[in-house]
């Protein structure tokens, strides 16, 4: 069965579900639905066959804005973690898991979280609410912490919460917007990706310019798509960003088609948490900001005019049109544009189409 089956699937499930709660709930039970429809293109893998997704995250906070690139992690729909630090094949009814680097966290250079804790901080979809403030995040952070993350991220003195990277491990849903570019793989590129990530050593070494969350996905999808992930030296001097390694992935699915790349968007939830920022890559981010632009012109008009011409000739990735984008608030379900029904993943660049990127419709895709 492909992913994309087993996605529809889930949706027709969904449809039942919601057209039959729709007779007892409120518009809350009905937006809780919805959300739980909206996980179906990436738990459709946990039936179907294997596949793995770059998920391209955007920038939020203070950081966010000084450092628009953003964050970079895997999901892979057929391996699970036997701890944050262990990688296993997933059992039946299995969502998979979510891989990245981060900076500090328990001195480790990796760690994986399952995918619905690392969407939303809850063990069940059951569980995940429709809306979130920032006090409900934290105190669903720090339950899970508490229950499975001892090991990497530990009690201070008296029971107290740490301090640290170590919430980016669970709830990355209520701060920020994702992008997913999922590519097809093999149970036999799973079993090679568990015994060399297994067998490495995992110490901690992280870099932001050359040993970055970005630099971790490139070996990560370079394991099952040898030379698939490279360093832009011209739009982004040479460092690897989150955007950069989403670009190699489609550029590589270009020319091989038979991974069937497809896309899909995971909003931010709702909520009265900030919203974050796009994703820009070296050279876009000095084209787009004022603050950064207006200075450089009048010192370096040559560095500015450099900087604008790599952006445009080889720093932009626009999402293709009919990328679908969950809205978790949108209960209508009668299968037009932006509704549940409509929320198949689609080739993001289809058989013979060499047009099919370009900027869809929607506020804030980079």
């Amino acid at each position: 069965m492909s992913i994309l089956r087993g996605m529809m699937d889930c949706v027709r499930h969904c449809v039942r579900l919601v057209r039959n709660l729709g007779r007892i709930l409120s518009h809350a039970g009905l937006t809780l639905a919805c959300l739980l429809c909206s996980l179906c293109p990436l738990m459709a893998g946990a039936t179907a066959h294997a596949a793995m997704a770059l998920l391209m995250e955007e920038p939020y906070g203070t950081f966010g804005a000084f450092n628009p690139t953003g964050h970079a992690a895997v999901y892979l729909n057929h391996v699970c973690a036997e701890s944050p630090t262990e990688l296993r094949p997933c059992h039946d009814g299995e969502y998979g898991v979510v891989i990245s680097r981060y900076y500090k966290i328990g001195r480790y250079d990796w760690l994986a979280t399952p995918l619905v804790p690392y969407l939303y901080a809850v063990d069940e979809v059951s569980k995940i609410p429709a809306t979130a403030d920032e006090a409900q995040v934290l105190a669903l952070q720090d339950a899970y912490r508490r229950k499975h993350l001892l090991a990497v991220a530990p009690n201070r003195r008296h029971g107290r919460t740490p301090r640290g990277n170590w919430r980016e491990l669970v709830g990355e849903s209520y701060i920020r917007t994702m992008y997913g570019f999922q590519v097809d793989s093999s149970a036999e590129q799973d079993r090679r990706f568990i015994a060399i990530f297994n067998d490495r050593r995992n110490v901690g070494h992280f870099n932001l310019l050359f040993h970055n969350c970005a630099d971790f996905s490139r070996v990560v999808l370079d394991t099952y798509l040898p030379h698939a992930i490279h360093r832009n030296f011209f739009a982004d001097i040479g460092l690897m960003t989150p955007k950069q390694t989403a670009r190699s992935l489609v550029a590589y699915s270009r020319r091989y088609p038979s991974l069937h790349m497809t896309v899909f968007v995971i909003p931010q939830v709702p909520g009265s948490i900030a919203r974050s920022h796009p994703v820009d890559d070296v050279a876009e981010s000095l084209v787009k900001s004022k603050k950064y632009l207006i200075p450089l012109t009048i010192l370096a008009p040559e560095v500015t005019g450099g900087a604008v011409v790599a952006y445009l000739s080889d720093g932009r990735l626009n999402l293709p049109r009919g990328t679908q984008v969950f809205n978790v608030g949108d209960a209508e379900i009668t299968g037009r544009p932006g509704s549940i029904l409509s929320s198949a993943k689609r080739p993001i660049l289809p058989p013979g189409n060499q047009t099919a990127m370009v900027r869809p419709p929607v506020e804030g895709v980079p």
